[in-house]
């Protein structure tokens, strides 16, 4: 069985800004595509993708990501319930991330995959989930 992975919205912007990295987030969408593997994204790191484009790009952009792009893409949405906000609360309680951040280790952590990112604060939690790095 393939490794599950989870993207995180520096992942997916890097994908959508043609950023360093944004090949092996094509490569990896591409293979899920194909195999139907999973690809998971937590709802609140979707909303930061939002919340980030609506203000870099405009509110039109960000509703097309919603409601064509992302629509389109291999990835499943992860919900959250009262126990996934704690555990992503517990996160940021004893680490130095954002609290978007918490609730992709904390999804990553209960759906046994790893976290797709280049955000440099990923590396205070290396020892609680895995953390497969972008090439930039």
């Amino acid at each position: 069985m393939k490794q599950k992975r989870l993207l995180d919205s520096f992942a997916l912007l890097a994908y959508l800004n043609k950023e360093p990295g944004y090949e092996m987030v094509k490569e990896v969408l591409f293979d899920a595509q194909a195999s139907g593997g999973p690809l998971l994204m937590n709802e609140i790191n979707v909303g930061e993708t939002y919340y980030i484009l609506s203000r870099r790009r405009g509110v039109k952009s960000a509703e097309y990501f919603l409601d064509t792009i992302l629509a389109g893409l291999p990835v499943k949405i992860v919900p959250n319930d009262f126990n996934h906000v704690i555990a992503a609360a517990r996160i940021k309680a004893q680490y130095p991330l954002s609290f978007a951040d918490c609730f992709a280790v904390a999804t990553a952590m209960s759906e046994g995959a790893a976290v797709m990112t280049g955000d440099p604060e990923f590396k205070e939690v290396e020892h609680l989930t895995k953390v497969e790095w972008l090439i930039i």
